[in-house]
């Protein structure tokens, strides 16, 4: 049986809810947490294959392996990853800045944008306080998921950046922020079930994707969002893993190791069915 990660944020919600009500799904054990979570329970093998934190891959990858052509990427805006701050960023060289506690991809590619775009050096806080409570102390503080849905959907007079538009406007590439990343071993003893799982996903891939309007009238996910913004944010996420989704990637690694965040520029392994 294949344990497998489940994030209840509402960037997740189309393809598991497809997964789980269009297919047999006997074989499969899934386990929900956050990002943070889900991606230590890879790594210390007590789940199989995970939609995770892209840098979680680029720690470990002699231990993983990913399935193609599955992504959580943003073609520019992602919507859901956001730094809020009291001042424009240009004037966030040296600041201290809060971070969710929640994931390490988009911790890590904050850092990248500041250092690399702006030529800043700051240093980071993780916060687990809610986002006015934690501008009372840091001019700034990212925030993913639904947190960061929440708070971008509220009034207020803060600058507001999205690290995926950030990103393209910087390399004019995707941001891959998870990757469904299976861990080696689990090919090894179960290959027959991870090529069923593969299949079963594009699939549900491509039937919430025809489905998104739907689904957002069904989804219990964010009660607070409008049910066209629901089915609006589905519609801007980008579910691929296209080549040029793999070269921005490749480039995140390579920022993140010339950084000191990762020992190397891990290589692309891709499971083949």
């Amino acid at each position: 049986m294949l344990r497998i990660g489940q994030i209840d944020y509402a960037n997740c919600v189309p393809i598991f809810t497809m997964l789980r009500e269009r297919f047999d799904c006997a074989g499969y054990r899934f386990v929900t947490g956050i990002p943070s979570e889900l991606n230590a329970m890879l790594s210390r093998g007590e789940i199989d294959v995970s939609p995770s934190s892209s840098i979680e891959y680029g720690k470990a990858s002699d231990r993983y392996m990913l399935l193609p052509d599955l992504s959580i990427s943003s073609v520019g805006p992602v919507k859901s990853v956001f730094l809020f701050s009291r001042v424009p960023i240009e004037e966030l060289s040296g600041a201290r800045i809060a971070l969710t506690t929640e994931s390490d991809t988009s911790v890590n590619l904050l850092r990248i944008i500041l250092a690399r775009r702006y030529g800043f050096i700051n240093s980071f806080v993780r916060c687990p306080a809610p986002l006015l409570d934690a501008l009372r102390d840091f001019p700034a503080m990212l925030q993913i998921g639904d947190a960061a849905l929440r708070s971008a959907s509220q009034p207020t007079d803060l600058h507001v950046y999205d690290l995926g538009e950030l990103w393209h406007d910087f390399t004019g590439l995707p941001f891959v922020f998870a990757l469904w990343i299976i861990r080696r071993d689990a090919v090894q003893s179960s290959r027959s079930e991870v090529r069923r799982l593969l299949a079963d996903l594009l699939a549900a891939k491509e039937l919430a994707r025809a489905n998104y309007d739907t689904l957002s009238l069904e989804s219990p996910s964010c009660p607070w969002m409008p049910r066209s913004e629901l089915a609006a944010y589905w519609h801007n996420i980008s579910y691929d893993l296209t080549p040029n989704h793999i070269a921005g990637l490749r480039l995140y690694f390579r920022h993140a190791a010339e950084l000191g965040i990762l020992e190397r520029e891990p290589e692309i392994s891709l499971f083949t069915p």
